[in-house]
């Protein structure tokens, strides 16, 4: 049984605050359920999120968790997946990881194109809303 770990970068509020259409006000453990309930795969025993708000934070969850889970998804918000440090991070950890982008990705494309975080990761996903965490874990699972 696998065990996928979710890290929301500082620029997504998933409980409603930039996309309420999306997520209203569903806590985040409804928001865990429908995941699970959508990419219906039995080989996932759990999905863990993980919640930053500065690019310390997802550095340290990244270190913590790297070595205990089969996957782990980043999101790592507007700013910080151009930080080196962060990439460094992921280099340093046995789990594969999926970089997930969910808002507002063609804003961002120069600063895309100059992440130290897309060169180290396994895969790269660009969308909006809970499809981009579907694609990204079934990417992980490729990786398996």
């Amino acid at each position: 049984m696998k065990k996928i770990a979710i890290i929301n970068g500082p620029n997504l509020n998933l409980l409603g605050k930039r996309e309420p259409k999306i997520y209203g006000k569903k806590n985040i453990e409804i928001f865990i359920n429908l995941l699970k309930k959508s990419i219906k795969n039995k080989n996932i025993a759990k999905i863990y999120f993980y919640q930053s708000n500065h690019e310390g934070e997802i550095i340290d969850i990244i270190h913590n968790i790297g070595f205990e889970y089969n996957g782990i998804v980043i999101n790592p918000g507007a700013y910080t997946h151009t930080s080196l440090a962060i990439a460094d991070a992921i280099k340093s950890v046995s789990s594969p990881v999926i970089e997930v982008h969910i808002t507002n990705i063609f804003s961002r494309e120069k600063i895309r194109k100059k992440s130290f975080i897309t060169e180290v990761c396994q895969g790269s996903i660009f969308g909006f809303g809970l499809n981009s965490y579907e694609l990204g874990i079934i990417s992980l699972l490729t990786f398996f």
